[in-house]
């Protein structure tokens, strides 16, 4: 490990280029900071604005309208999902070492639960490209688009927007999507990626319910009543489709409230 500090090693997780490089550094990172080789001492340079963490120079990003429809009924469709949602996991690697390295000053609760999000997200991230490898392909042999480390960026300056349109927001979506996805894969007998989303679904829960925790810790802080101001942030940076169903036992599990998954249902007609 060349780096002393869990700021600095988180960067060098986020930059690493290759598949291989960033899932190995994040299990070795985990590891250090698990046995306390890593400290929470900022190096001296402030957080750096990242326009593009690392990724393999193979990946084409284009604009998400460009993308093709995955259709699971041929190999290529198949194909084509697998490495969308091994993009997904990539991407959440990245997202949970910048939410290390870019916010500061926090509990060490909170370092451990970023640090616990990153492994599990690298593990999911190589399940995936081991099955992308049955169809002859890597991550990076086919185009994907952007928009999870865009709104990266869009949150870089303050966590409690993070954590209100990461976690709660675009990671919440997945617990939504996925039931159905799985089973549609077992409808058409792909059992070995529904099992994997299986166990992604329950991870995710956890991801968000982490999301959800420190977003009321920040809220609690500033003195902001969290479901109000959820909803307000959403109103004010999110211009997508928020359209129901909602996985309402996982979203309860992942830290929403009752009243926020009722305020979430009206999304699409408060918003205009």
């Amino acid at each position: 490990m060349d780096c002393s500090d869990l700021f600095s090693q988180a960067h060098r997780c986020l930059m690493s280029q290759t598949a291989h490089e960033k899932t190995y550094l994040t299990l070795l990172s985990a590891q250090a900071w698990q046995l306390n080789h890593l400290t929470l001492t900022p190096p001296p340079l402030p957080p750096q604005h990242i326009h593009q963490p690392g990724h393999p120079s193979t990946l084409q990003l284009v604009d998400p309208k460009t993308v093709p429809r995955r259709r699971l009924g041929t190999l290529h469709g198949q194909a084509a999902l697998l490495h969308a949602l091994a993009h997904i996991e990539f991407n959440a690697i990245n997202l949970a070492w910048d939410a290390v390295y870019r916010f500061r000053d926090l509990p060490r609760a909170y370092y451990d639960d970023w640090v616990k999000v990153a492994y599990e997200e690298a593990f999911h991230f190589k399940l995936l490209q081991r099955q992308l490898q049955h169809f002859s392909l890597d991550y990076g042999d086919l185009p994907a688009h952007n928009g999870l480390w865009e709104m990266a960026i869009a949150t870089e300056t303050d966590p409690l927007l993070r954590m209100a349109l990461v976690p709660r927001l675009l990671e919440a979506r997945g617990l939504d999507a996925t039931p159905s996805l799985i089973h549609r894969l077992k409808t058409q007998k792909n059992n070995a990626l529904a099992a994997i989303l299986d166990i992604i679904l329950h991870d995710e829960i956890g991801h968000v319910a982490i999301g959800s925790r420190w977003f009321c810790y920040l809220c609690q802080q500033r003195g902001l009543p969290p479901e109000s101001t959820f909803y307000q942030l959403l109103k004010k940076h999110f211009t997508g489709q928020l359209r129901p169903p909602f996985n309402h036992a996982a979203r309860l599990a992942a830290g929403f409230s009752e009243a926020e998954l009722a305020q979430l249902a009206h999304w699409e007609r408060d918003k205009v």
